[in-house]
C-alpha cells in the first residue's frame, strides 16, 4: 500500500466544508472490458456535476472543480495501472485517486465531507495481505484483499537479479556473523563471509539480491502489519527469509516457480494460507476484548470508542459491515452526539473510528453485525 496512504486518509476524514466529491467504480485490468473504465468515470463525473449544480454550484465552477478528473479520461497510462476498483476524491484543494484491490459498486456522492465507507474493507485487518513473488528473473509484489489483487508499483527495488547486480557495488563486503541483528530486530544466523573466497558466487549474488529487495521494501512496508506470503522456488526461500526484516512474513510459503503463475493464481494460493491466520488472529483479538471488558481497557460504548480512536488509544476494534451510525464528534470536548438519521454536518461515526484506528496503527476487524460481543454497535480494546 502507498506508504502515504494512512496520512492521506487522515486528511480526507478531517476535511470539512464542501463541496467534496467522492467517486467509486469497478475497473478491469485486462481484456476488451478495459475500454469501459474511462466510460464509467465519464458517466460518474457527469452525475457528480449534476449533483453539484443541484446543491447550488454554478455549472462553470462545477466543471472547473472536476477538470482534473476529466483529464484522466484520455490518459492511457493511468488506465493501464488499474486494479479491481478506483476511488477518486475531489475538493477545491484536493484531488486524489486510488487504484485498489477491491471491487466497488458505481457511486458518486457530493456532500460537505468525503464519503469513505466503501474503503472500510481495504482497512480491515482480516482482509488485507501481501504476496512477494520472488525469482531471479522477476520480482513482483501484490497487495490483496480476499476479493482482489493489485500489482504494487515498486521504486528503489530491483526487479531481477541482473538489475540488482548491475547497480550493486562489486566491492561491497558481506561480513555477517552469527548473532548479528537482522532488519526486523531479531538475530541473523551466519550465512556468507568475505567476498567470494570459499563462497559459491551464485549464492552470494542471490544473498545480495535479497538484501537489496529487503532494503527497497523497507520504506514501502514500514507502517504495514498485513501478513506477507512469500512465493518462490525452494532454494530461494530460506535465503530471502535470512535477509528479511519485515516482521509479518508468514512461515507457510507458495513453493514453485512464481513466474508461471498469474496474479489471480498467486492470490488464490495465498488466500488459502492467510485465511486460517486471519481467523486465529480475529479470535485472539475478540478473546482479549472479553478478558478486558469491565476493566476500563475495553469498551462497547461508542461514546468511549470514538474519542479513543481519534486520539490513538484503540489497539483493535470490531465494526459491523454496512451499518452507518450518524452523529458528530467534538474533539475539543471529547463528546459525541448520536442521531437516528443523518443531519447536516453529520458523519458516519463508524467510518471515523475505522479510519482513525487504521491511521494510528490499530487493527480494524469488519464483521457481520450479530458477530460483535453482546450485540453491541462496536467493540474496542484500548492501548491504555
Amino acid at each position: 500500500m502507498n506508504p502515504e496512504f494512512r496520512e492521506e486518509l487522515k486528511e480526507l476524514v478531517q476535511k470539512q466544508g464542501g463541496p467534496c466529491v467522492s467517486i467509486f467504480m469497478p475497473t478491469h485490468r485486462a481484456g476488451a472490458e478495459v475500454q469501459q473504465n474511462p466510460i464509467r468515470l465519464k458517466n460518474l463525473l457527469r452525475e457528480s456535476e449534476q449533483q453539484l449544480v443541484a446543491l447550488g454550484t454554478r455549472q462553470t465552477d462545477a466543471r472547473e472543480l472536476l477538470s482534473k478528473a476529466q483529464g484522466l479520461l484520455a490518459d492511457g497510462y493511468f488506465w493501464r495501472q488499474q486494479a479491481d476498483g478506483l476511488a477518486v476524491f475531489i475538493a477545491p484543494d484536493v484531488f486524489r485517486t486510488y487504484s485498489l484491490p477491491i471491487h466497488f459498486d458505481e457511486l458518486s456522492v457530493v456532500t460537505d465531507r468525503f464519503h469513505l465507507k466503501p474503503l472500510l474493507r481495504v482497512l480491515a485487518e482480516d482482509d488485507r495481505f501481501l504476496v512477494l513473488a520472488l525469482s531471479q528473473k522477476e520480482l513482483r509484489v501484490f497487495e490483496c484483499t480476499r476479493f482482489g489483487v493489485s500489482l504494487v508499483e515498486l521504486e528503489s527495488v530491483p526487479k531481477s537479479i541482473d538489475e540488482a547486480l548491475k547497480y550493486d557495488d562489486p566491492q561491497r563486503q558481506l561480513q555477517f556473523h552469527t548473532g548479528t541483528q537482522g532488519r526486523g530486530g531479531g538475530k541473523r544466523a551466519a550465512m556468507f563471509h568475505g567476498q567470494g573466497v570459499g563462497v559459491d558466487d551464485n549464492k552470494s549474488n542471490i544473498w545480495r539480491y535479497c538484501l537489496m529487495i529487503n532494503d527497497g521494501l523497507h520504506k514501502l512496508l514500514r507502517d504495514e502489519h498485513a501478513p506477507l506470503v512469500l512465493a518462490g522456488v525452494d532454494y530461494l526461500l530460506p535465503i530471502y527469509r535470512e535477509a528479511n526484516g519485515y516482521p509479518h512474513l508468514l512461515e507457510t510459503c507458495i513453493t514453485g516457480n512464481p513466474d508461471v503463475l498469474s496474479a489471480d493464481e498467486l492470490h488464490s494460493k495465498a488466500w488459502e494460507i492467510v485465511q486460517p491466520h486471519f481467523k486465529q488472529e480475529q479470535e485472539e483479538a475478540m478473546a482479549k476484548y472479553s478478558r478486558l471488558a469491565g476493566t476500563g481497557l475495553a469498551s462497547g460504548d461508542l461514546r468511549e470508542i470514538v474519542p479513543a480512536a481519534y486520539f490513538g488509544r484503540v489497539e483493535s476494534v470490531f465494526l459491523p459491515v454496512g451499518k452507518p451510525i450518524w452523529g458528530s464528534f467534538d474533539p475539543q470536548k471529547s463528546e459525541i452526539d448520536l442521531h437516528a438519521e443523518a443531519q447536516p454536518g453529520d458523519q458516519d461515526l463508524l467510518d471515523l473510528v475505522a479510519i482513525q484506528t487504521f491511521t494510528n496503527g490499530g487493527a480494524v476487524y469488519v464483521v457481520e453485525p450479530g458477530q460483535i460481543a453482546n450485540k453491541q454497535l462496536a467493540a474496542a480494546v484500548f492501548r491504555y
